[in-house]
């Protein structure tokens, strides 16, 4: 019964959140008047998200093959090395005209604004007369406000073909481009509208001319959308504006410089039929650059190729109906809130990330297959949220008990000793308990005066090095790391999980300490900096490990007692002695035996001396320990048991 009860809240949790992400999308696609529709819409991320995901279907998607009668004629570098810099006067810009017409191009385009009366205006009108076939630009601006009236975008201010040339024209198209909030081009607008006179797309006069469809016989209607006479139908959006199927990056298109086309160099067969479109490409101070979903600099002579191909090759985009966006996101969320309560952990990650690649490749099938962009944006962050509200209840509710030990654990102990707390949650009795540890205590050597040779960033960064690979060895050798004292690490092993063996593992911990601190000093040697030195000792005995701390504020699992102190005051003797390695009696008695057999590895166990530290009344033997070379054989001396030395070093 309890289980069933989990199910049902689960399976209630990921209904309840589809139902919010199906209101989100309602109000998208809907614009319903109610105060929280504006939130949603403008400050919710969801339509941004929706649009970059387009955008990564067009680039999977890739390069579209265009059509060979849409050809670009390029104002290049080399254009402008052989006519001279730009703009160029009106009668070059005639006998370009008329060379075009002379190759038998179709239709002639201009992205170039002709709005300034200059001498041989009259040579280019007649050039464009007896061409009968040129489309001029005209160019809008727009106040902070766009208003959308009749499928026509609202400008403010316009800047059209000198009127000369624009009565010669077979049409005349406006040539803005408005991008999307994030700066890219994804977006069409059909007409815009200027004190009552509306201006159609120049790419879309373009196409529906070289389509046999007259100016007068296109009509525009918000809600049916574009009519080209009899031949399609061009779906607006609500704001006046169709979708841009970018066929590729810079160069998808053929580019002929004007240069070879003014001085005969083109092929006839290249420009016969076609529809040209004279545009900045390269040249210096004339790059047109746009952002699309494939680059971040295309020049927008090719957008308008993109746009006039995708009309005259039935390569339209359109949006999935908004029902069927309503459809797929409740129908896929109720399923998959259904499914993943059947899985365990790693089943429920399994199914979301089938569940996420299936609905991404069918989005992208409908758009590279049909050319359907349909919004999977929202099913996507739907099942998202569903696995992580699901997997958060179950994380919050059912593993509390096991969050609370590997908080407490994981900045001390190794992966593998938390996991085994949480098995066997006895192991980390909360308070205190007396218990056989070996403490491992280490300090940088002459510390205070090396940090004041050197920038404090620049003893931050070393410092934090060290103490980054010295960690690593502890937890490689599954000690406790208790904390970090400044410079200094305090490390323990035997608790919280007992460890049989645990004088040998805190040896072998040293011994690899000093060998990586060896390969540290060489690279800092190398890298023109003073090497940092250390001193470690090493204690075993009876201490009072536990929490200790505020419960319910600061709690911090560490060890106190006597033989903690002493691990510090050998590690204080090693500089006296020369050496790195400092352990006591009390730790060497129980790795003799390991020693003896090699366990440990290559190593000499030296006796030192007898001494008495602060604090302590009876005298404890010393022993430095150290690496040999491979192969050589092991080592070990006693102290001698009339050497004491009594000590007052801190």
């Amino acid at each position: 019964m309890e289980f069933a009860g989990k199910k049902k809240l689960h399976i209630i949790i990921g209904i309840g959140i589809t139902a919010l992400f199906t209101i989100f999308l309602y109000t998208e696609l809907f614009e319903p008047d109610f105060a929280v529709a504006g939130f949603i819409r403008n400050v919710l991320p969801f339509e941004l998200l929706e649009a970059k995901l387009l955008d990564l279907r067009f680039r999977i998607r890739g390069p579209l093959k265009p059509p060979d009668n849409v050809v670009i004629a390029a104002i290049d570098e080399e254009s402008i090395r052989r006519l001279g810099g730009f703009p160029w006067s009106r009668d070059k810009i005639a006998a370009l005209v008329r060379k075009i017409t002379d190759y038998g191009a179709e239709l002639i385009m201009f992205d170039v604004i002709l709005s300034e009366s200059k001498e041989d205006d009259r040579q280019l009108a007649l050039a464009i007369r007896d061409a009968g076939n040129v489309i001029l630009p005209v160019s809008f601006s727009f106040d902070s406000v766009v208003k959308i009236s009749h499928g026509a975008v609202g400008a403010s201010t316009a800047l059209p073909p000198l009127d000369e040339l624009a009565a010669e024209a077979m049409a005349v198209g406006h040539i803005n481009m408005l991008a999307d909030r994030d700066g890219t081009l994804r977006w069409e607008a059909a007409a815009i509208e200027h004190d009552g006179n509306v201006a159609l797309s120049i790419d879309l006069l373009t196409a529906a001319l070289f389509l046999g469809v007259p100016p007068e016989a296109i009509d525009i209607n918000s809600d049916k959308g574009i009519r080209l006479g009899r031949k399609k139908t061009i779906p607006l959006n609500k704001n006046g504006q169709f979708l841009i199927n970018h066929y590729g990056k810079a160069n998808t298109f053929r580019h002929i410089s004007i240069a070879d086309i003014v001085d005969g160099k083109t092929p006839k067969t290249v420009l016969q039929g076609s529809i040209v479109l004279i545009g900045a490409t390269t040249a210096k101070g004339l790059f047109d650059l746009r952002v699309t979903p494939f680059t971040a600099e295309m020049p927008g002579i090719e957008k308008h190729a993109s746009v006039i191909s995708s009309v005259i090759e039935n390569r339209l985009l359109r949006k999935a109906s908004p029902y069927t966006d309503l459809g797929i996101l409740l129908v896929s969320g109720i399923a998959f809130s259904i499914l993943i309560v059947r899985f365990s952990s790693l089943g429920a990650s399994i199914i979301t990330a089938a569940g996420l690649l299936i609905i991404f490749a069918s989005g992208h099938q409908l758009f590279a297959l049909k050319n359907i962009w349909l919004n999977i944006s929202y099913p996507l962050l739907n099942m998202l949220s569903v696995f992580v509200a699901v997997t958060a209840y179950n994380y919050a509710v059912e593993e509390r008990y096991a969050r609370s030990i590997r908080a407490m654990f994981s900045n001390y102990s190794t992966e593998k000793l938390v996991d085994a707390l949480i098995k066997n949650p006895e192991l980390a009795r909360l308070g205190g308990e007396r218990r056989e540890i070996t403490v491992l205590f280490s300090d940088v050597r002459g510390f205070t005066s090396f940090s004041e040779k050197y920038e404090p960033e620049q003893v931050v960064a070393m410092l934090n090095e060290y103490l980054g690979k010295m960690a690593s060895i502890v937890l490689k050798w599954g000690g406790t790391l208790d904390k970090f004292i400044g410079d200094a690490i305090l490390v323990f092993w035997n608790a919280p999980s007992y460890q049989e063996n645990h004088p040998e593992l805190a040896v072998k911990c040293a011994l690899d300490m000093i060998r990586e601190l060896t390969e540290l000093q060489s690279n800092w040697q190398t890298e023109g900096k003073d090497a940092l030195d250390i001193g470690i000792g090493i204690n075993t005995g009876e201490v009072i490990v536990g929490n200790i701390g505020a419960e319910g504020k600061k709690m911090d699992y560490t060890v106190i007692g006597d033989h903690v102190n002493l691990s510090s005051r050998v590690e204080s003797l090693t500089k006296k002695y020369g050496c790195h390695i400092l352990i006591t009696e009390f730790t060497a008695n129980k790795i003799r035996e390991a020693i003896l057999k090699d366990k440990i590895g290559h190593v000499a166990l030296q006796g030192l001396e007898k001494v008495i530290v602060k604090g302590k009344k009876e005298p404890v033997g010393i022993y430095e320990i150290k690496s040999l070379d491979e192969g050589s054989k092991s080592l070990m001396t006693d102290c001698d048991e009339n050497s004491v030395v009594k000590m007052h070093e801190k």
